[in-house]
């Protein structure tokens, strides 16, 4: 919105900065930032207010797990609505509203609103169970068929989202996926994405301390796709108008810090589902809108180690009946071994770090 203020740059010189992107960008992060730490405290005193405290599993579920996690019942949940607000009015304020920037908070906005539902249930029930997992898939669902919808009707979108780019291939692999293709597609990476965080989000501090990590390569991929010098460089595909999705990407970065200062151990609060289900959605809603979705794989390599490892247990004990780690996911089986939980994120952090930077990589190595 403050974008527009470099069409007066006749009146008053400086307003021609609101019209750089980078300018832009590093504002929303810094207001995004600003905005946490203004509204967390009150959201948080206003949760435990309201006792929406996590819900954690039964010794019976989780074993030795639940004694290592027993003193964290009493943390808030539904902290990532902080994450929310500052995303949203950061990203409103310093974005030019575009297609791009639309789809993008509709899907965090809509995955918000699913994820509350969840945290909701579960403090009202007091279980861990919350919203049945076919109604959030059928909401995922919704919000796939709605982004594509946005995207397709506009025509500076329509026919760049039918694409398909791999890492490692200097041109387009799909020049038109039909959408018996792309709504599975997109499906997918959505409920992949916001369902990978979902699962990293077990100990303080560890799911928005890699969402940093990709927030920030995918706010360079972002920009380089809006960039026509630099996309026609690195042989990726530009995209005009989905370099505002930096301006989005930094906003989440900068929320993401306000939150870790709180969600540190020991943590004052959790983003719950409210977080985490938006979060992983909104990065593979960007994902796939500048044209990397499969490079998410590389960038977001710990939430993809957290998912298969969920599956690779569940599909072990199901067949036969025994248990490739001591708990899934992942980073519990490692607790389970003797690493305290700030040795556990902190590696996993550098782990994150490393593999945003070889998804980066992907730009040049084609």
């Amino acid at each position: 919105m403050l974008s527009y203020l470099a069409d007066y740059e006749s009146y008053f010189g400086p307003l021609r900065l609101f019209g750089y992107l980078t300018l832009r960008a590093a504002f929303a992060g810094l207001t995004a930032l600003l905005i946490g730490f203004i509204v967390g405290p009150w959201i948080f005193a206003k949760l435990r207010l309201l006792s929406a405290e996590q819900s954690l599993r039964s010794k019976e579920e989780v074993g030795a797990l639940a004694d290592l996690h027993a003193g964290k019942g009493k943390t808030p949940t539904m902290g990532g609505l902080m994450i929310c607000v500052s995303v949203v009015v950061s990203a409103v304020l310093w974005a030019t509203p575009n297609v791009y920037v639309y789809t993008a908070l509709m899907i965090y906005l809509g995955l918000t609103v699913i994820g509350f539902l969840d945290d909701y249930l579960k403090v009202v029930k007091r279980n861990s169970k919350g919203l049945a997992g076919r109604w959030k898939m059928l909401g995922q669902a919704v919000l796939t068929g709605v982004a594509l919808l946005m995207l397709l009707s506009v025509p500076e979108s329509a026919s760049q989202m039918r694409e398909l780019w791999v890492p490692f291939y200097k041109e387009v692999l799909i020049s038109e996926m039909s959408l018996f293709v792309l709504v599975p597609f997109l499906f997918l990476i959505l409920s992949g994405s916001s369902n990978a965080i979902n699962l990293t989000d077990g100990v303080d501090g560890l799911a928005i301390g890699c969402t940093v990590t990709v927030a920030l390569a995918y706010m360079i991929m972002a920009y380089a796709a809006g960039n026509t010098i630099i996309a026609d460089y690195l042989f990726i595909s530009y995209i005009p108008g989905a370099g505002e999705l930096a301006v989005v990407c930094a906003a989440l970065l900068g929320a993401s810090l306000a939150f870790l200062w709180y969600n540190s151990h020991p943590a004052e609060v959790f983003m719950g589902d409210t977080g985490s289900l938006a979060l992983g959605g909104l990065i593979g809603m960007i994902a796939f809108m500048v044209h990397q979705p499969l490079t998410l794989i590389i960038v977001g390599g710990i939430f993809v180690m957290e998912a298969v490892s969920v599956i690779l247990q569940v599909g072990s004990y199901k067949m036969s009946k025994k248990r490739i780690f001591l708990c899934a996911p992942i980073h519990h089986h490692f607790e389970l071994k003797g690493w305290h939980e700030n040795k556990v994120v902190i590696r996993f952090w550098m782990l994150s770090l490393i593999f945003a930077m070889a998804g980066l990589a992907t730009l040049k190595l084609r």
